[in-house]
């Protein structure tokens, strides 16, 4: 099987080694505190596998993402932002379109529950507006039933970057406004602290590493002012082909680059 489908059972028993010994070798202390994740590939997965349709490659790639997120939580990772669905997904067909929905209302029915959801916090970032009321009904009962956990989970939907930043630039001008700040101040007030305070993920140190499957080798709109300085790691599988030993490496290189932040 193509490596993008996830390996063939008899490379299995190689893969487990090749994990033990990556993860012996990972130096702890330099792990990422913040990880973003783009799980890109489910229709492609779908074609190259031969699934019946894409709501079982969907499927595949949410069992997937909270088998991801177990490997995280055995490694304590603090914080993910994991990109979900684009505000340009929500061009596609609804035949597209109306199965993933499904797919994430389920995960998120049932995520706090698993494994993988033990202890997170759960937050939903994006246009949340545009996606219909079942889905944002289920992300909303996701938040309030974590409110108390110690690591963070936020969820992108319908999320694009460009339209966080102008999203917070347009709540930064009517906090100042509000505030009695003149038009002709408006500028002198404005610079990038203030800007950041007002993003999504104000809250949450900027990503540290950020990691896309499929093969592609761009972030399209991901993150764009929080990424900034963090360092990317683009895996050739799809998402509901993503292995741990592809996790694992990812770590691996991250822990051996050096970080400048730009200096």
């Amino acid at each position: 099987m193509d490596r993008a489908a996830g390996g063939g059972s008899l490379s299995r028993p190689l893969y487990r080694l090749y994990e033990d010994r990556l993860l012996r070798g990972l130096d702890r202390s330099r792990l990422p505190h913040h990880i973003g994740v783009i799980l890109d590939g489910h229709r492609r997965y779908a074609r190259l596998t031969g699934l019946a349709d894409y709501a079982d490659s969907y499927r595949a790639g949410m069992d997937k993402f909270v088998e991801f997120l177990g490997w995280c939580r055995d490694l304590d990772v603090p914080a993910l932002t994991c990109w979900l669905l684009s505000r340009e997904n929500l061009e596609r067909p609804a035949s597209e379109l109306e199965p993933y929905f499904a797919v994430l209302a389920d995960l998120f029915d049932r995520l706090p529950d698993t494994r993988g959801g033990e202890g997170l916090r759960f937050g939903v970032i994006g246009s949340l507006d545009l996606l219909p009321d079942r889905l944002r009904e289920a992300a909303g009962g996701l938040t309030r039933r974590s409110e108390r956990g110690e690591r963070r989970l936020t969820i992108a939907l319908a999320y694009g970057g460009r339209q966080e930043i102008v999203d917070a630039v347009k709540d930064l001008v009517g906090k100042l406004v509000a505030e009695g700040v003149s038009g002709s101040d408006l500028a002198d007030a404005i610079d990038a602290g203030s800007i950041a305070r007002h993003l999504y993920t104000a809250d949450l140190p900027d990503p540290d590493l950020v990691i896309r499957t499929s093969g592609e080798s761009r972030l399209s709109g991901f993150l764009l002012w929080q990424a900034a300085y963090a360092e990317y790691s683009f895996v050739d599988v799809h998402w509901p082909g993503f292995r741990r030993v592809d996790f694992l490496r990812a770590l691996r290189d991250f822990t051996r680059r050096e970080r400048r932040f730009g200096k």
